[in-house]
């Protein structure tokens, strides 16, 4: 059991496991919506389209935080007025964007001294290095998450299900989808600078994905992807300590694992228990 609780006995392991949890409830709130919408592929273009503006607020000596928001707005923008065109999908926009983002991101790095490492760190970020600032930063982030998914859970929920039937309603589903995106720049803007973009996309992902299959409202999904998260973040943290690995890397492998034994948990489980079934993103119930 000492082999658990040694990493935690230094202080920024200490910083870096509450800077995990945080991240851990700002995604299990925002990306349960994201996965019962059908929007991880616009998460992670969100998550990689910061680079740019990452890149030109560290070469000019201005806020990285307001460069990466600057820069999600602009991707943003920009998915929407490319999927307005008739013959261009939605997932079409988003890989242009994404690419073309991304590519004028490492070219601006590219101007770096430090390129490898500007690169590295906007990936994998440095959760080892957090501080009190960084943490009030996640706890801030986490509070207003929370608030819009509790105000607009009933348009979150009519949207992710059946947006006619959201318009029919009035719950104005355009308007929706607009604060849902912005709670995933939140997300990833708030967390990208502590723990990296793999690692905040991969919470975005993974813990929701394993508790969808197992729960069939959005509040015992909420729960299980946070527990998932915390508990990814904490088991990664340690195995990184003893294994000499990179931290946020090994918090988000040990996440995406987690989806998998998760399902093939879940698989067994059908196989072995006669008519069981496993909710769909159509089953969820509020």
């Amino acid at each position: 059991m000492e082999w658990l609780l040694v990493p935690f006995e230094v202080s920024f392991v200490r910083r870096a496991l509450v800077a995990g949890v945080l991240v851990s409830l700002v995604c299990a709130l925002v990306g349960t919506w994201v996965v019962l919408r059908g929007m991880a592929f616009l998460g992670e273009a969100v998550s990689h389209g910061l680079l740019p503006g990452v890149a030109l607020a560290s070469l000019t000596g201005q806020s990285v935080l307001l460069g990466a928001a600057l820069s999600a707005g602009v991707m943003v923008a920009g998915i929407a007025l490319v999927g307005r065109l008739r013959r261009v999908s939605r997932d079409t926009a988003i890989g242009l964007l994404f690419v073309g983002m991304l590519s004028i991101g490492v070219i601006i790095v590219s101007h770096s001294d430090s390129f490898a490492v500007d690169l590295t760190g906007f990936l994998f970020g440095d959760v080892l290095a957090v501080g009190p600032a960084e943490l009030w930063q996640l706890a801030v982030a986490l509070a207003v998450a929370a608030a819009v998914s509790l105000l607009g859970h009933r348009a979150f929920l009519a949207l992710a299900f059946d947006p006619r039937k959201a318009g029919t309603l009035g719950l104005r589903p355009g308007v929706a989808h607009g604060v849902l995106l912005a709670l995933v720049t939140l997300a990833i803007v708030a967390s990208f600078r502590v723990v990296g973009t793999l690692l905040v996309f991969g919470l975005l992902i993974a813990p929701p994905a394993a508790a969808l299959l197992w729960a069939r409202r959005v509040a015992t999904i909420m729960l299980g992807a946070a527990l998932v998260g915390c508990a990814s973040t904490v088991l990664g943290l340690v195995v990184s300590w003893h294994a000499g690995t990179a931290a946020g890397a090994t918090i988000a492998a040990v996440a995406v694992s987690a989806f998998f034994v998760s399902a093939l948990a879940s698989h067994l489980r059908g196989r072995l228990s006669v008519g069981a079934t496993v909710a769909s993103p159509e089953e969820v119930r509020a």
